[in-house]
């Protein structure tokens, strides 16, 4: 996180509406992987206690655990606090510093909506078949379910999510600079 950002609600005054909203999606989220916990705690009793395990624990823990992860990413981003290189950045002085910010938010936005470029790739794949016609990829499994085309639906969703966070970040940056 940038030293001269004002936090508020856990998130810096620069990640606006779309920050706030995202960091109130933390705790559900991050209760998925307590349910994922527990999930895979009940299949491991009920494999190895009673001998009847279940075809769906471990398909419905990975997914929710994968979920978090991508959810992560983007309450990284809106905390601003995604791993970046500061070796450069922190001997700036901190006007330089700010003008640094605004470009390294416009840079993660155009990688990020490329990302969700190719992730849109990934869900036309996985969501329509080649005549038109909607088909949810399956996992493949006993249980086979669409996971796999949800999660690449969450990923292009997310990725969304990030390039606009980013951009926020560069407008509202963009913003104080001008106000100093």
């Amino acid at each position: 996180m940038a030293p001269h950002s004002e936090v508020r609600a856990g998130v810096p005054v620069e990640a606006g509406v779309l920050g706030r909203v995202v960091e109130k999606g933390a705790l559900p989220v991050a209760l998925g992987i307590v349910a994922a916990a527990l999930i895979l705690l009940m299949e491991v009793f009920l494999r190895y206690v009673l001998n009847a395990p279940t075809i769906w624990a471990h398909e419905t823990g990975t997914f929710l655990c994968a979920a978090a992860f991508l959810y992560g990413g983007l309450l990284c981003v809106s905390r601003d606090s995604h791993i970046r290189v500061i070796l450069v950045y922190q001997t700036m002085p901190p006007a330089i510093q700010r003008v640094l910010d605004v470009l390294i938010s416009i840079a993660s936005a155009a990688a990020s909506g490329f990302f969700a470029w190719a992730a849109w790739m990934m869900v036309a794949k996985a969501v329509w078949m080649p005549a038109g016609g909607v088909r949810l990829e399956r996992s493949g499994s006993a249980w086979d379910p669409p996971l796999p085309a949800y999660l690449k639906i969450l990923l292009f969703l997310t990725l969304i999510a990030m390039t606009v966070q980013f951009a926020i970040y560069a407008v509202n940056q963009v913003r104080k600079l001008g106000s100093q």
